[in-house]
C-alpha cells in the first residue's frame, strides 16, 4: 500500500465527503470532520500541505476501521 505523499488537508477533507463526512468545526489549522454513516465518527484533519505520512496513515487507519474497510480499499474508494 502506497500512501499519497502530496495530499493536503483540504484535499483529504474533500475526498472524505464521499463517505458522508462534513466539517463540523475548525480551530486554528485543524478541522474536525464528522459522519453519521455506520454510527457517529469524528476525526481531526490538519490543514497542512502536505500531511505528514505518519499522520495520514493514522487518520486513514481510523477511518477505514470505522467503515469496516482496509486502508487500500479506503484509498480506492476515495480515489487517492
Amino acid at each position: 500500500m502506497k500512501l499519497p505523499r502530496n495530499l493536503s488537508g483540504a484535499d483529504l477533507v474533500n475526498a472524505l465527503r464521499r463517505l458522508g463526512y462534513t466539517a463540523t468545526r475548525q480551530r486554528g489549522s485543524h478541522v474536525r470532520i464528522t459522519t453519521q454513516a455506520s454510527g457517529e465518527h469524528h476525526e481531526v484533519i490538519p490543514q497542512h500541505r502536505p500531511i505528514k505520512a505518519k499522520t495520514l496513515s493514522s487518520i486513514l487507519k481510523s477511518i477505514a476501521a470505522h467503515h469496516g474497510l482496509s486502508v487500500p480499499e479506503l484509498l480506492k474508494r476515495l480515489d487517492l
